[in-house]
């Protein structure tokens, strides 16, 4: 569970996304790495972006782990 952190801040997380320039630049080398035209900079850069898209996951799951176990949930 992710603690310390407010129902907003967790709802937050739990939506958050890649920014657009990461997710235009991820399209682009899955593409290109799909066609087998990636160069060793963007094989790298695709790694990278790609271990980022892992962690971001990761915490989204456990913000909305933490959310469903929240023993009461704030009125909005």
């Amino acid at each position: 569970m992710l603690i310390a952190l407010s129902f907003d801040e967790l709802q937050a997380l739990a939506e958050t996304s890649l920014s657009l320039k990461s997710q235009i630049e991820l399209d682009k080398l899955l593409m290109k790495n799909s066609e087998n035209q990636l160069s060793n900079e963007e094989s790298e850069t695709l790694d990278k972006l790609l271990a980022q898209v892992d962690q971001l996951n990761i915490l989204k799951t456990r913000a909305r782990y933490t959310l469903n176990e929240l023993p009461e949930k704030p009125n909005k």
